[in-house]
């Protein structure tokens, strides 16, 4: 199969019951995002956002051992010219914004290892649970970018200190423990049974509690974010054009050759 079929494979779902609004995004290679997926995940944040019978999302991943591989090497390798590669970046910056500007409180459900714009997803969300499997990893600089995009979410949720760890020492991961301590998991379980029952106790609560409070409760969590909009893009033009040169090229056909 080559790059290109590559980059139109996965899904995005969402299933609603009892008031809960289910969000699963899926994709053969470790659940990394292309762009076709990152614009339907967008679509359907915003979609689960206005549905009246939603009082509360779940953002998921499938499968059981990554939670997201963060952007498609295979796209990336492809980006030839600067507008391509500045599209390809709004797409996270965009899933971040729709998890922003959602007026539902969002539930993380993170199985598994989280990568570059995974652990990006995960920090866009409001209360995001964990296993005790999901190390977490910001490889952009290792490939000769950055986590420019995904970086104000990180920072966020870790703090300067704990994102720039992460920024810094990009090859190497970090415990589920360690995100836990650093802000960016509420809560880490042994198994993803013991975590899945934890998160349907807090979520059937959260769908009957009052919209208006839980609204208003997102809009004081998300202060001072509001310059988001112009910010991420400017992040998508520094992620857009350094990806056009030598070295990352260099280092991202390396990284796809292992």
């Amino acid at each position: 199969m080559s790059s290109l079929d590559k980059t139109q494979l996965g899904e995005i779902t969402l299933q609603v019951k009892d008031r809960i609004g289910t969000i699963t995004f899926q994709h053969p290679a470790h659940n990394s995002l292309p762009g076709k997926l990152l614009a339907e995940l967008k679509n359907t944040i915003d979609t689960a956002g206005q549905r009246d019978d939603i009082g509360v999302i779940i953002l998921q991943s499938a499968g059981n051992r990554t939670f997201c591989a963060g952007a498609s090497f295979d796209e990336l390798a492809g980006i030839e010219d600067f507008e391509t590669g500045k599209k390809f970046f709004m797409g996270f910056a965009n899933v971040i914004n729709a998890c922003r500007k959602c007026p539902k409180l969002i539930i993380g459900r993170v199985q598994g290892k989280a990568v570059g714009g995974g652990v990006g997803v995960a920090s866009a969300t409001d209360y995001c649970f964990a296993t005790q499997y999901a190390s977490v990893k910001l490889s952009e600089l290792a490939v000769g970018i950055g986590p420019f995009v995904v970086g104000p979410a990180c920072e966020r949720k870790l703090g300067l200190s704990g994102m720039s760890q992460l920024a810094i020492n990009a090859t190497a991961w970090r415990s589920a423990e360690w995100a836990q301590k650093h802000g960016l998991y509420a809560e880490v379980y042994d198994t993803t049974e013991k975590m899945d029952e934890a998160i349907s106790a807090l979520a059937k609560k959260l769908a009957k509690s009052n919209p208006e409070a839980k609204k208003l409760l997102k809009q004081i969590f998300w202060e001072n974010t509001e310059h988001w909009d112009e910010l991420l893009e400017k992040r998508a033009e520094m992620s857009g054009q350094l990806v056009l040169s030598d070295y990352s090229k260099k280092a991202i056909a390396q990284f796809k050759g292992k």
